[in-house]
């Protein structure tokens, strides 16, 4: 007897290989899409320091001051700025404070600020790292958690 097709042994094994092949590709592309938003993170917080620069420079109401450059406590972004991730949400963990503490910068003597940002986890960045930058030009990725890095007088702590 002599059927033409293919017998239900040989379809099995076709699916198998190609679910296997699928499984494959869905955990590399997982991978650098956390990876390309890492990236898209750390190049939005790495353009705060010239923002904030520029801010500190250019508008005579905060005389020298960063006074009003974080709208907010945690969750705040600078004025003006817009932090995303490689989509373009907006990050609600950005944590931007003033003189190491965790306010608004709305105080006359705001000399020095501090932003960071909690990294997704990837196999470059385990859990527990943070991308920090300061008004000082500081910008590196360390653990930590944003509230104790962002303590020292406006400037990333180690």
């Amino acid at each position: 007897m002599n059927k033409k097709g293919f017998t239900i042994i040989e379809l099995i094994v076709v699916i198998a290989i190609i679910a296997v092949l699928a499984a494959i590709v869905l955990v590399n592309v997982t991978k650098y899409n956390a990876l390309g938003k890492n990236a898209a993170i750390k190049g939005n917080l790495q353009s705060l320091v010239s923002r904030g620069t520029k801010y500190f420079e250019s508008d005579p109401t905060h005389s020298g001051t960063y006074d009003g450059f974080c709208l907010g406590s945690s969750g705040g972004a600078p004025v003006g700025v817009a932090i995303t991730n490689a989509y373009g949400q907006a990050l609600s963990n950005l944590w931007c404070s003033c003189n190491g503490s965790q306010t608004d910068c709305s105080g006359s003597t705001d000399s020095a600020w501090c932003a960071c940002v909690p990294l997704l986890v990837t196999s470059s960045d385990p859990s527990g790292s943070t991308f920090c930058v300061d008004s000082a030009g500081y910008k590196k990725e360390t653990q930590g958690n944003c509230a104790s890095r962002c303590n020292g007088g406006g400037k990333c702590g180690d």
